[in-house]
């Protein structure tokens, strides 16, 4: 059963890395609010598409949880994306990448004061292992450059979407018995209704940039992978393994998204980006290992 979740999850922090460089690519070719209301209008017919028949064999329990499916696909869907791509506009990569760094242990603490989750030292010590390796790859390296990041309105925005993320993956646990396919029909479609008051302020603040050929294709790639597929394959994690246990996954987001700037962008490979690697992964097998004993 792990090992099905260990996919599932590494195939979503690849989507969600190529998620951070569609969103670089995306700037002057689509705006933030743009993106995100484009991205959730296709995501939501591609579900209409494949889930209309089975939404309508859950929708006695559906019913009932709109409210809470609607909330949790605003917050984990919409805003996330939206404060992700426009902090991009404002704040560096390196900023970013070492934000991203504080969901696991915020999926830790909520979990800790809300359902008293504890966790175990090594899973402590895999997660600062992780956080070392990210800070590697943030830095390029050089860590006292960590001492000279100016923390601006990005870098507000980044810590929001943390929080809006952090707080989807914890209420997961609630969400009802339902098929997949029904799940993601109501959430994709919460997220595009929820995105059109951004958009309308975004129009009206003249900063709306229509899609170019470019513009178009981001938002295809980021409404089938980062949207669609892997918010199924975190779910399906999450129920596998748990919250905690699933969020660390998360600290693989920035290292897989350097990776995809080296072969998508054409940045060079570092000796700093292996050693990096093989802590993130070092330590995240060793707080699996410790998690998946303690669930034993």
């Amino acid at each position: 059963m792990h090992r099905n979740a260990y996919v599932l999850l590494l195939l979503t922090m690849l989507f969600w890395g190529g998620n951070a460089i569609a969103g670089k690519l995306a700037v002057g070719h689509i705006s933030p609010m743009m993106l995100t209301t484009v991205r959730w209008a296709m995501a939501a017919l591609i579900m209409i598409a494949i889930g209309t028949a089975q939404l309508r064999r859950d929708w006695p329990v559906v019913r009932h949880r709109l409210v809470f499916l609607f909330v949790l696909g605003a917050a984990g869907f919409t805003l996330f994306n939206a404060a992700l791509y426009s902090a991009l506009n404002y704040t560096t990569a390196i900023n970013v990448s070492i934000e991203q760094a504080a969901m696991p242990m915020l999926i830790f603490l909520a979990n800790f004061v809300l359902f008293r989750m504890g966790i175990t030292w090594a899973q402590i010590v895999g997660f600062v292992l992780s956080l070392a390796g990210i800070a590697i790859v943030a830095s390029h390296g050089e860590l006292s450059r960590l001492a000279e990041l100016d923390v601006n309105f990005g870098d507000a925005l980044m810590m929001i979407a943390i929080v809006l993320y952090g707080g989807y993956t914890v209420a997961l646990r609630y969400k009802p018995a339902i098929h997949w396919k029904s799940l993601m029909l109501v959430m994709s479609i919460a997220a595009f209704l929820s995105s059109l008051p951004f958009l309308a302020w975004e129009v009206s603040a003249g900063s709306a940039i229509l899609p170019d050929t470019r513009g178009w294709a981001i938002a295809a790639f980021t409404a089938i992978f980062p949207s669609v597929v892997s918010q199924v394959f975190y779910i399906r994690g999450v129920e596998l393994i748990g919250a905690n246990r699933a969020g660390l996954f998360i600290n693989l987001v920035p290292i897989f998204g350097t990776m995809l700037s080296i072969l998508i962008l054409g940045e060079d490979f570092h000796l700093y980006h292996a050693i990096a690697i093989v802590l993130v992964l070092g330590g995240i097998w060793l707080a699996e290992h410790s998690g998946r004993k303690r669930a034993a």
